[in-house]
């Protein structure tokens, strides 16, 4: 159910579920985990040109990091920035270990089916990700990284992968704004790491509302030197596609 009140929408998207939609420049997204453990994969592209979108390399290589938390921003290859991390009080989003499958979800939880389950039935990260991109008129190969919100992946020094179970408690949130027209699509599903042999999934409250302009103090923007040519870029850009970057 989405409610409506002044320039606010509030949505719950339920354990397995998926959304996507196009957001306009200048939103504040904040998610809510409204229980322990929450999982939300995201993907993230240019509205108006959905051939530009997220690039986990240059994202990461220009920030001096693995992971995403407050002051980060996330950029697409054309060193631009589709959205920043302005608020966050889980401290750590995975960037690395990507979305699960079909095969991946039958192998560790059990095979399960609509036609048997119905709305029990286990769904996969590739299979939520990819339905929503088909009613945004894309397809499997504008599959891209994704981000993990709310769970936290990190490597050993032997370069093996872990998942830290428990890393996101109840009523933990992580805001983001858009910095330019975006499509953003979401699946709420276990982290493909996750160490649980119980398929669970985490509701997870968003909340869409308008936000200020980008100030000169602003964190992101500040954070690196490689942000802020990043939002001189995208400036540059609205100002040549949209006549202002208000």
């Amino acid at each position: 159910m989405i409610n409506t009140v002044s320039s606010i929408i509030t949505k719950t998207i339920p354990a397995g579920g998926k959304w996507s939609a196009r957001i306009r420049r200048g939103k504040e997204i904040t998610f809510t985990a409204l229980e322990d453990g929450a999982n939300l994969s995201l993907l993230l592209y240019n509205a108006d040109d959905t051939a530009e979108r997220y690039n986990m390399p240059d994202t990461l290589k220009a920030q001096y990091t693995a992971f995403l938390t407050k002051g980060n921003v996330l950029m697409t290859d054309n060193g631009r920035v589709l959205a920043s991390f302005v608020e966050d009080t889980v401290g750590w989003h995975d960037t690395i270990s990507g979305y699960t499958t079909r095969q991946m979800i039958d192998e560790k939880y059990g095979k399960t089916t609509y036609q048997e389950n119905r709305n029990e039935w286990y769904r996969s990260g590739e299979e939520n990700l990819i339905v929503e991109l088909s009613r945004n008129g894309l397809t499997t190969s504008d599959l891209s990284p994704v981000i993990n919100l709310f769970s936290k992946v990190y490597c050993d020094e032997e370069g093996n992968m872990n998942f830290v179970e428990g890393h996101t408690k109840k009523g933990k949130i992580v805001t983001l704004r858009t910095e330019m027209d975006v499509l953003l699509v979401l699946s709420n599903t276990p982290n493909p790491l996750d160490t649980k042999n119980i398929y669970e999934s985490t509701p997870i409250e968003m909340k869409i509302k308008d936000a200020g302009p980008v100030q000169e103090n602003d964190i992101c923007l500040n954070h690196r030197d490689e942000n802020r040519r990043a939002f001189e870029n995208t400036w540059e850009y609205l100002m040549l596609t949209k006549g202002g970057i208000q």
